[in-house]
């Protein structure tokens, strides 16, 4: 096995867990999105979308997994850290990887209405800002992008008025 089926082995390993944290948002019937922060091979922080339940906007999976990292590591960086997300993040989210100067993002599906890091916008990578994010896409990409298109799906028929 190469380094690089290695590496690729690894990411697939912590998005599966990410998927875990979409799962429970499409549960509570939430937009199914979630997030785990992995520092040297352990989870250090897990979220997801909880917009409905807290009434908060900015209830996003990578916000509330990004707050359990810092909180866990006892830090307002974390360098050293991944962020394994099902959804290309949001500028609000691309916003918080780069304050939080987190190492990489990996994450899912793309997000072609509002993803900005890499679809409509590159917040992580943007030579303007202080901070350089490296970014990889697509992992476990099917998946992610069937459990937002099921949630959407569910959500389209029960809002369809019922035929007698």
């Amino acid at each position: 096995m190469t380094a690089l089926d290695q590496l690729m082995m690894d990411h697939r390993r912590w998005m599966k867990a990410a998927i875990r944290e979409a799962e429970k948002a499409y549960e509570v019937d939430e937009v199914p999105v979630g997030a785990v922060v992995v520092h040297n091979g352990v989870i250090v922080g897990k979220g997801y979308n909880q917009v409905e339940r807290l009434s908060d906007p900015t209830a996003h999976a990578e916000i509330i997994a990004i707050t359990a990292a810092c909180d866990r590591l006892e830090t307002k960086h974390l360098s050293d850290c991944t962020l394994y997300v099902t959804l290309e993040p949001c500028p609000m989210c691309a916003g918080a990887v780069t304050l939080a100067r987190l190492k990489q993002v990996v994450f899912g599906a793309f997000d072609a209405k509002a993803g900005a890091a890499s679809t409509l916008y590159n917040i992580p990578q943007d030579p303007r800002l202080n901070h350089y994010v490296d970014l990889v896409s697509g992992v476990q990409e099917h998946r992610c992008a069937d459990l937002l298109t099921s949630f959407f799906q569910k959500k389209r028929s029960r809002d369809l008025p019922q035929q007698s």
